[in-house]
């Protein structure tokens, strides 16, 4: 078994109804489902702090490719195997390549929206709400560069369209989640929609997962990205 708790290494479980427990890192008390089989707790800030340095990445950036852009970003220190950042970094890598493929997007504006949207994403929602978070950051990321608000029209529909084709390809491949591989599914639907809707190609190569033996409920052979 590989490290899963942030404090102990000791792996994690998941409780039917939310309990009031204590960051063990900010030591604020919030509502969850989730934590170590030691008790400990880290709440979805602390989970993901130090993502906000992926603006200045996003912005040094001059790759088309998004599967490389986001992978930069799983490199870094704030990123973990599983965790909420994930909800923020698919919808900024796309909007990233978009903007570098030729996509008109003030890209700073753009990051800083994924982020206040992203963020508001929980942790845990693949299984307790039946929507992975990577395929709701595909569609803030339509959200983000049509414009598009609860009173719009067409912005609104492609938005929703996009969280569920990439909503349908994570499910396709089945459970239990794996925040990496969920990450390039949702991406690749992400890029063949922009290409249909939009008329801009991003950039994919082949996709091969890098994580294999750091997830203890990696599917193996019956990954997609499982490569030898």
């Amino acid at each position: 078994m590989k490290d899963e708790c942030l404090i102990c290494k000791a792996p994690l479980e998941y409780l039917e109804k939310a309990e009031p427990m204590r960051c063990a890192i900010c030591f604020k008390t919030f509502d969850s489902t989730a934590r170590c089989v030691n008790g400990h707790y880290v709440c979805d800030d602390c989970h993901r702090r130090g993502i906000d340095a992926i603006v200045g990445v996003c912005l040094a950036e001059t790759s088309k490719n998004p599967i490389e852009i986001i992978r930069k970003m799983m490199a870094m220190p704030f990123c973990h195997m599983h965790g909420p950042e994930h909800h923020i970094m698919v919808g900024s890598a796309l909007l990233t390549a978009y903007r570098n493929t030729g996509g008109e997007i003030d890209l700073k504006n753009a990051l800083d929206l994924m982020q206040s949207r992203g963020r508001q994403v929980p942790g845990g929602v693949c299984g307790f709400w039946g929507s992975c978070g990577a395929t709701i950051s595909t569609g803030i990321f339509i959200s983000i560069i049509t414009g598009s608000n609860p009173l719009a029209k067409e912005p609104w529909a492609m938005s929703n369209e996009m969280t569920s084709r990439a909503l349908a390809a994570v499910a396709k491949v089945g459970g239990p989640r794996c925040c990496k591989r969920n990450s390039y599914l949702a991406i690749i639907e992400a890029v063949k929609f922009v290409k249909e809707k939009f008329g801009v190609e991003m950039e994919l190569g082949e996709v091969k997962c890098v994580h294999i033996g750091k997830n203890n409920q990696c599917l193996g052979k019956n990954c997609p990205f499982c490569r030898k």
